[in-house]
């Protein structure tokens, strides 16, 4: 049987090629890289280890993406719990720590924005609550076949009978967060507006309740801190495959996916590297999708550039600093609100590797990463048009961003070892998403994110796919992608079905195994 080709080893790749060769399915993963991980890949630089893109790992609370991955996949992801998820620097000065104890962040919330702001996050809470309880279900949605409607239709009956009142949130996938919110507390939208921000990439009032309520929640499903940084998740996936039999092949750029007659797909690669594949998981950009299957893509991917999505990029500082035992007290991670605007250096996220980690730093050092939202165009007028004029305000951004995060360590330029930083020219180069478009769609509406199935036998996986944004996330949707092809695999005759924990649908049995190879 042909394998089931897997192109990128993003977390989203990694996680439906575990699974699938967790399930007997022969699988091919075909990375660009030398290492795995993508956008929550983590690389080295004069001795300090810095997180490509992703910087907080959640989701690992028993019944959590991340816990129940583990579970199946037999994988003690060995993160340690943080007692903080991040604190949120707002520009009057209020700091608000967002604490994974749920009972402590009651607390915290009640004394930063008063007690009329409850009614609110109580909505947030049992929202979120109603909303987990499909989302882990791992719901066919958006319906891409007939088969797809039956399934919601059943799994929205079992939702619904475990709890009737959850109708009543139903009304939340055509709303937007702000009609929740008290119109009199600027803070508490202010604190709302960033944090979804990072979490659904836009603001209250044009993100939709359900997923809102959702992204609000992300800081309570068990926030931890990975040894040697975000990378050791892919890690770990990667070892998963190759010892449930499947193989990874690194510095293996993908330049082309074509039919291959009479099925199948025939996937290339820029060393000559050739792989007929029996289904294609794209763990890419649906722009980057359509680019590799060019006259072959999809209706759905036709026509479609990131320079005409409404999504963003991202300006990253990664520092080297000195530490000399006065920041062991600080929180590893925080949100920067500037006061003059969204983006463009103005709010940031600022990561600091933990203490304990000598993987990340020397000793004596930490490694410090600090994020932007950043509009796209400008960066890429100025790379071919002005690079003087790129170089300036690549300079412009720095200074800003260090600024703004000297609220949270006075003393950074002094302590500064080392600096560099990354443009969407920068995560297009390395990344290879086009144009450096990072973050996925802004979930403005229940039909912002796609479903997996791109046509016969293609898939896709990663930030574009719902639930979207995050590495629980993404890691749902790869597991949904992941029970499809074994549903569309087990119609054949090597294949036998039984139900299986945790993967819903079915398992290759080891006695069969030894045939697909």
């Amino acid at each position: 049987m042909k394998p089931v080709v897997v192109v990128g080893a993003g977390i989203g790749g990694l996680t439906a090629a575990a699974l699938l060769a967790h399930a007997g399915c022969p699988v091919v993963v075909l990375e660009a890289h030398w290492d795995p991980g993508g956008c929550a890949a983590t690389f080295v630089r004069r001795g300090f280890r810095f997180d490509a893109g992703a910087t907080l790992a959640a989701g690992f609370e028993p019944g959590m993406p991340l816990a129940l991955l583990g579970e199946v996949l037999g994988i003690d992801w060995g993160v340690r719990p943080e007692a903080i998820a991040m604190q949120v620097h707002l520009p009057d000065g209020t700091c608000v720590t967002r604490w994974v104890d749920r009972e402590r962040w009651r607390e915290e919330r009640r004394a930063r924005f008063g007690l009329a702001a409850e009614p609110f996050w109580s909505w947030q809470e049992q929202t979120a609550h109603a909303f987990w309880a499909i989302a882990l279900r791992r719901p066919p949605w958006p319906l891409q076949t007939w088969s797809d409607a039956f399934r919601l239709v059943y799994e929205g009956a079992r939702w619904l009978s475990e709890d009737r009142a959850r109708i009543r949130v139903l009304s939340d996938l055509f709303r937007r967060v702000t009609d929740h919110m008290p119109k009199d507390i600027p803070r508490l939208r202010e604190f709302v507006d960033a944090q979804l921000l990072i979490s659904a990439q836009a603001l209250a009032d044009r993100v939709y309740a359900a997923y809102g309520a959702v992204a609000l929640d992300l800081p309570h499903t068990g926030v931890g801190s990975v040894r040697g940084g975000m990378g050791g998740l892919a890690v770990q996936l990667a070892g998963a495959i190759q010892r449930f039999g499947g193989q990874i092949f690194y510095r293996q750029e993908v330049v082309r996916v074509r039919a291959a007659r009479p099925s199948g797909w025939l996937v290339e690669t820029r060393t000559a590297m050739a792989v007929e594949a029996s289904h294609v998981i794209f763990n890419l950009t649906p722009f980057d999708t359509a680019r590799l299957l060019g006259d072959e893509a999809p209706a759905s991917l036709r026509n479609t550039s990131p320079a005409s999505a409404d999504g963003w990029g991202a300006f990253v500082i990664y520092a080297g600093i000195r530490d000399d035992g006065s920041m062991i007290r600080l929180p590893l991670h925080h949100q920067i609100l500037g006061g003059t605007g969204w983006g463009e250096g103005r709010t940031i996220f600022l990561s600091i590797s933990p203490a304990w980690d000598s993987m990340r730093a020397p000793p004596g050092h930490r490694a410090l990463s600090i994020s932007t939202h950043t509009a796209l165009a400008p960066w890429w007028k100025w790379w071919e048009s002005d690079r003087e004029a790129y170089l300036e305000q690549k300079a412009r951004m720095e200074e800003r961003m260090l600024d703004l995060a000297a609220q949270v360590i006075p003393d950074l330029k002094n302590r500064l070892v080392f600096r560099e930083s990354g443009t969407p020219i920068t995560f297009q180069r390395f990344t290879r998403r086009s144009l450096g478009w990072v973050g996925g769609f802004p979930q403005t509406g229940i039909g912002r994110s796609r479903g997996p199935r791109l046509g016969p036998q293609l898939w896709l996986v990663g930030d574009s796919v719902f639930p979207g944004q995050s590495v629980p996330a993404v890691v749902l949707g790869a597991w949904r992608a992941a029970e499809a092809i074994l549903r569309a695999l087990a119609e054949t005759p090597s294949f036998r079905v039984f139900p299986m924990p945790g993967l819903s649908n079915a398992q290759i049995t080891s006695s069969e195994r030894g045939k697909l190879q």
